[in-house]
């Protein structure tokens, strides 16, 4: 979880884009980010892929007013509301965006091309089906944020006693990446969303960095099994918590809308 999904980046600039506070050329940019490009295969209307132009403004006019993310793992199917196949594929690629005012999901599936040393990544957009029903297990902003912060005390308290905590030159590079990403211009979700939504996902990115850091560090300084059941134990609900309170921060747009507060 160091980096945005994909997702994010879609569901957030597509909902910009949807209510008119940026351009297409903006949202588009925005969305590809750092990969060669982006497309769009299965769209309704069209027999070929397509870009990522053509398509939002093809969901518009399919009845599209907002986009919201998912964020699945196995046994969590966070997000996602059916039908067997999207949830699948969604599953597999641990995230998805699911339109709302259609029944259409976008699941990303990412190709590597190029030589060695020059490889970019490339993102085609599977168009499926969904079930129109709830998103699974899906918390208010404020219900994200009051558990992000006590789930973060557990852990930095379990994984301090258990010295499991980042440490070394890989962590202290990972540590300084993010923030300087986290100050550079600070543009953590698209324009239109709620500043307790900018909030809740910069602290769900930090937890994400701490149980990143947690997992790659080895088994630090846990050195019985028994520690390292115990490290394992205090990571899973960190990172659920934390993959809740992203989705909860993407989908805060459309939420908010749907109650009439924009």
């Amino acid at each position: 979880m160091l980096s945005e999904p994909r997702s994010g980046r879609l569901a957030a600039w597509g909902n910009a884009l949807l209510a008119g506070l940026v351009s297409p050329d903006d949202a588009v940019l925005a969305v590809v980010g750092e990969d060669a490009v982006h497309r769009v295969e299965g769209l309704p209307g069209e027999s070929a892929p397509v870009g990522l132009t053509l398509a939002l403004g093809r969901l518009r006019t399919l009845g599209v007013t907002g986009l919201r993310v998912a964020l699945p793992a196995p046994g969590h199917p966070l997000g996602l509301s059916g039908p067997p196949e999207f949830n699948a594929r969604a599953l597999e690629a641990e995230e998805a965006v699911v339109c709302h005012g259609s029944a259409l999901g976008l699941v990303p599936e990412v190709y590597e091309a190029g030589p060695a040393g020059d490889v970019h990544a490339e993102v085609v957009w599977h168009v499926l089906p969904v079930r129109e029903a709830p998103p699974a297990d899906v918390p208010s902003l404020g219900e994200a944020e009051r558990e992000l912060a006590e789930a973060l005390r557990e852990a930095t308290e379990v994984l301090s006693k258990l010295d499991v905590a980042g440490s070394g030159p890989v962590a202290e590079a990972a540590i300084d990446a993010y923030r300087a990403r986290a100050e550079r211009g600070r543009e953590v979700l698209a324009p239109g969303y709620p500043p307790r939504a900018v909030r809740v996902l910069e602290l769900a990115q930090r937890v994400g960095l701490l149980v990143s850091l947690a997992y790659g560090n080895g088994h630090g300084g846990a050195v019985s099994a028994s520690e390292m059941a115990a490290r394992g134990a205090a990571l899973r609900p960190v990172e659920r918590t934390a993959r809740r309170a992203q989705v909860a921060a993407y989908n805060s747009f459309v939420e908010q809308r749907e109650r009439g507060m924009r």
